[in-house]
């Protein structure tokens, strides 16, 4: 149904039915659909001055950040604000037990002080274009749909072949289930430096217990700054390189906000499913969220108390815990939010509405009478073995590092087998890199309470015929299914529990050793069992892909008055809004910010997640808050927002009616859990840290006057 792609262009008509708030939006469209209703808010710019394509604006200074979040340039010379969750990788692996930058934070006086950062890059937007009738042109409605998967993929790799150099990466994005085409081009730039960060107890004050709740007191930013070379121009980290002077840069606001105030926030939102059906939820509640929430939680307890009890694991274990416990939380607040706001039952009133008109004239059903039933269909096929295939990750592939570790060589032996020397080669240093990124941040013992408590929860949670075969020939028949047992021998017996064995073993590797090595090789049944499952639910995940398409046309074709936005996919989006308070539940109100004396009430000194610094404790107490604080006098740490956010928009600006910051993006609410499936227009908060919370800290705290010079604060 390749001429679906026009129903897009339809319905950019009226946005009269559409919430003010609701809605990610692409930024190339603000003129046609958006800016007069921001201007209607409060909204004093133009779209050109967010947008442009002939001069420098908004748009330019906001940059993917490490490939998961946003941040955006506020100063001349390339200096980088974005969330302390979002820096957090960078500050640990430039951390140590004699320099640690999580615990104590970082300030740079000087540049010569900043600390590049290996690995870290940035992306730069510099052309989005829509390229759907390039992209469909040989598609046609016989097509199968790996058929038609095909021919998208050899358009896209036309289009983008031009693009291909350094620094510049060009990519063919999807939106609205595959029937639009966008290309998007970046420049990369992968000289960043760390200039500041608070210490956690600021930056992560409240840790998981106030992870996507409110009221919130976290300072939650960290600073970098993007580095070129004489022209200005991505290069590899040299010392010769000077910080880069952007085409655009933000302003700084200390006028604050007010309930009712204009706000918008551009950001790369990662991924929503709004228009997936109730089919699709059902299936992500059961499959994709169940995996995580169980198995997370079992590997989040054993990890945390072996970093409260250990310095040096909680440094190492500091980023996975995070990245880990974030979307544990995230997955059990969607699957209540799904529930207590009967998501599912919206969605199946919806789809009764849809199939009435389908049937309603002989065209349309001829088109969709049956999508509906074939996609129910598609989803009951596809399901034991989409939850199969999350919980095979989730508990061994992700779950048991040491299985991970032993993957790394999967390649490694496959060159030695095919007995290429110039592969061996490739492989050996692909291997040592590899490897030495992960016995940085590895402790053995850790991992061998984890292995036998996950692959214990595997074995009873799911059914055994999708079980790796080496849970039958040797966890039951050898072990007699004592997992403990099993897990103390494999640490035991294994070469990768031991990192010096296992470079040892690189320098004149041999394809028996691995197929011997019992970590390797149980890490390869399990490998080998999850591709397997993979492979049989493809025909079931094609036919999904295929109806949720045809359905989502047919949608907007039924309600043609209506402009629907397309769900987010990392690209970059305008969101707006204003500021304001909210009431989740009778009786209970919530104002829209938070003050310092929040952080205080808060503390608790035999939590290490509420721990105030000293320092923080004599600013409170002196008043001495500089000209950050609020008209008020008080010092203001966090707001909310009614901005349509989800993960990727971490550490995105938010921007007031005149183009200025006001604050960092960094959360959602614990009520509007389930948003990325459903926005709920009363409930759903954009969380952010007070921009003047964060230059108190910079100046007042950390004593960085240098990093306050160098910004416009107007």
């Amino acid at each position: 149904m390749k001429n679906l792609a026009c129903f897009v262009a339809a319905f950019a008509l009226s946005v009269n039915s559409v919430f003010a708030d609701e809605g990610m939006w692409l930024l190339p469209l603000l003129d046609k659909l958006n800016i007069a209703k921001m201007n209607e808010l409060g909204c004093q710019l133009t779209a050109e001055e967010i947008y442009s394509i002939n001069q420098s604006c908004i748009k330019d200074a906001i940059v993917i950040f490490g490939g998961g979040c946003t941040a955006e340039i506020v100063s001349d010379k390339g200096l980088i604000f974005t969330n302390h969750h979002c820096g957090y990788d960078a500050i640990q692996q430039l951390s140590s037990v004699e320099h640690n930058y999580l615990r104590d934070g970082f300030w740079a006086r000087s540049h010569e002080e900043e600390l590049p950062c290996e690995g870290l890059e940035i992306y730069f937007l510099r052309q989005f274009e829509d390229v759907t009738d390039s992209v469909l042109a040989c598609v046609t409605d016989e097509m199968t749909e790996k058929e038609r998967d095909e021919e998208i993929r050899k358009a896209s790799r036309r289009l983008t072949k031009r693009f291909e150099g350094d620094n510049i990466e060009a990519e063919i994005e999807s939106f609205f289930a595959g029937n639009q085409y966008f290309m998007v081009v970046y420049e990369v730039y992968n000289d960043i430096r760390l200039v500041g960060t608070p210490p956690e107890s600021i930056g992560k004050f409240g840790h998981d217990t106030d992870n996507w709740v409110w009221p919130r007191h976290t300072g939650d930013f960290s600073i970098f700054r993007v580095y070129g070379d004489e022209n200005g121009k991505p290069n590899s980290y040299s010392k010769d390189n000077i910080p880069l002077k952007p085409k655009h840069f933000l302003p700084i606001s200390l006028n604050g906000y007010q309930n009712g105030d204009f706000a918008m926030v551009l950001g790369f939102p990662g991924s929503t499913e709004r228009y997936m059906s109730s089919f699709g939820i059902e299936a992500m509640m059961n499959n994709e969220n169940a995996s995580r929430i169980e198995p997370r939680a079992i590997k989040q307890e054993i990890w945390q108390k072996d970093m409260l009890a250990d310095p040096k694991i909680n440094i190492q274990y500091a980023t996975k815990y995070a990245h880990s416990s974030n979307y544990w939380k995230n997955s059990i607040g969607m699957n209540r939010g799904i529930k207590k706001l009967h998501v599912i039952e919206n969605k199946q009133d919806i789809e009764r509405q849809f199939e009435i008109w389908a049937f309603a004239d002989e065209n349309r059903k001829a088109i969709y009478g049956s999508t509906l039933t074939n996609l129910q269909a598609a989803y009951s096929e596809n399901s034991k073995y989409d939850r199969a295939n999350h919980y095979i990750y989730e508990c061994l592939l992700s779950g048991c590092e040491i299985y991970r570790a032993a993957l790394i060589c999967r390649k490694l032996k496959e060159a030695i087998d095919d007995n290429n020397k110039e592969w061996l080669d490739e492989e050996k240093q692909t291997a040592i890199e590899k490897l030495q990124a992960f016995y940085k941040d590895y402790n053995p013992s850790t991992d061998r309470k984890v292995v036998a408590a996950l692959t214990k929860y595997y074995a009873q949670t799911i059914d055994s015929e999708f079980h790796p075969s080496f849970f039958t020939t040797t966890i039951a028949k050898k072990y007699k299914n004592d997992f403990d047992k099993y897990a103390e021998d494999l640490f035991a017996k294994s070469m990768f529990a031991d990192s010096a064995k296992v470079f040892q073993f690189i320098k004149n590797p041999t394809s028996k050793a691995l197929k011997d090595d019992m970590a390797f090789s149980h890490a390869l049944s399990a490998f080998n069992c999850w591709s397997d499952i993979y492979h049989d639910k493809r025909d079931s995940d094609k036919a999904i892909q295929q109806y949720e398409r045809i359905f989502l046309a047919g949608l907007m074709e039924m309600n043609n008055e209506q402009i629907f936005y397309p769900d987010a996919n990392f690209t970059m989006r305008l969101t707006y809004g204003t500021v304001g308070d909210y009431a989740p539940a009778d009786a209970v109100h919530y104002k829209h910010y938070t003050t310092l004396a929040g952080v205080m009430e808060k503390e608790d000194s035999t939590n290490w997640e509420f721990i105030v610094p000293e320092r923080l404790k004599q600013l409170y107490n002196n008043a001495d808050f500089g000209r950050y604080a609020d008209a008020d006098g008080t010092m203001h740490v966090c707001f909310t927002t009614d901005n349509d956010i989800t993960g990727g928009n971490s550490g995105s600006p938010v921007i007031d009616a005149h183009g200025r910051l006001i604050g960092l993006a960094f959360d959602g609410n614990w009520e509007a859990m389930s948003g990325d499936v459903a926005f709920e227009p009363e409930l759903q908060k954009c969380i952010a840290v007070d921009i003047r919370y964060v230059l108190f800290i910079i100046d007042k705290f950390g004593g960085a006057e240098n990093i306050i010079r160098e910004l416009r604060i107007e």
